[in-house]
């Protein structure tokens, strides 16, 4: 007696995914170019799903997986960047048409909403650092609720981790707190920088393969030369470097304002400019600043 699959209610067509900004191939695929379903298993098992994540990884990495030979690498690679997309060169209209398919996933704050250009940008870091009780983790928490909202309501429809439904938000809260107690001292300071350097890039792979939003919060210092980085900063500045500087896409610092009030400044963007304001935490998350 067989048993017939039944459809997921919130898979997506390739149609749907292409809207938003979301396709890619899985790497079953492969197995139509010649590559065999022994090997597919092992590159699943070893986390790559999609044909995107084989054609962007670096070949070195590929070759540490057990029973994959160089051969078989060259072969699967070359396949693979057969297959996937946006692979190669592309001119500066073709990037523009690929980031209007973006979507944003609000922040609970219409003001806030504003200052981001409409959101939580898809397909790339955000990175939110601050003092502690700045609202760092209240606007994880917002975020966790409104990117399941409709696309129409300024969500992603995504849905938790834990479901059979796809996800369109990741949150690491906090990234350097770990590295802060794993790595100490200034002997492992190198081995801390190229940990998290890896960290940062499969998390830029997973926006780029997936078009996932990346939320990252990030702890701050006391400067030692005195010498403050941005107006308001008290003689504080991000941790991680430059590392993750040049891994974030867009960085938002938040400091503490009057009573439930916060404010949130825009540190560096590609495509927004400086700019601050003002939002208030409630017990719905964050919302618009109260008087």
């Amino acid at each position: 007696m067989s048993h017939e699959k039944e459809p997921v209610e919130d898979e997506y067509t390739d149609e749907e995914q292409e809207e938003q900004g979301m396709i890619h191939t899985p790497i079953s695929a492969l197995e139509e170019f010649g590559i065999n379903a022994s090997d597919i298993k092992k590159l699943s098992d070893n986390g790559y799903t999609t044909v995107q994540a084989i054609a962007f990884s670096p070949r070195k990495a590929l070759l540490t997986i057990k029973g994959i030979s160089e051969a078989k690498v060259d072969k699967i690679q070359a396949e693979a960047f057969k297959l996937a997309p946006k692979m190669g060169f592309e001119t500066a209209t073709e990037v523009k048409e690929r980031r209007e398919e973006y979507i944003y996933i609000t922040t609970g704050s219409s003001e806030l909403n504003k200052l981001l250009g409409g959101g939580i940008e898809s397909g790339s870091i955000t990175e939110v650092f601050g003092e502690f009780r700045t609202g760092k983790s209240q606007l994880c928490h917002t975020l966790a609720v409104t990117c399941q909202l409709p696309v129409d309501n300024g969500g992603s429809e995504a849905a938790a981790m834990m479901t059979s439904s796809r996800f369109g938000l990741l949150i690491v809260d906090s990234v350097t707190s770990l590295y802060r107690t794993d790595y100490s001292g200034r002997g492992e300071l190198a081995a801390r920088q190229m940990h998290l350097a890896k960290f940062l890039r499969g998390l830029l792979r997973l926006a780029d393969e997936f078009g996932i939003a990346v939320v990252i919060t990030n702890q701050v210092v006391a400067s030692v030369d005195g010498n403050m980085l941005f107006p308001g900063a008290a003689d504080k500045k991000p941790i991680g470097g430059n590392i993750i500087a040049h891994a974030s896409t867009t960085r938002l610092y938040l400091r503490k304002g009057k009573g439930d009030n916060r404010v949130c400044k825009i540190y560096d963007s590609p495509c927004l400019p400086e700019g601050e304001v003002t939002f208030s935490i409630g017990l719905g998350g964050i919302e618009d600043a109260k008087d």
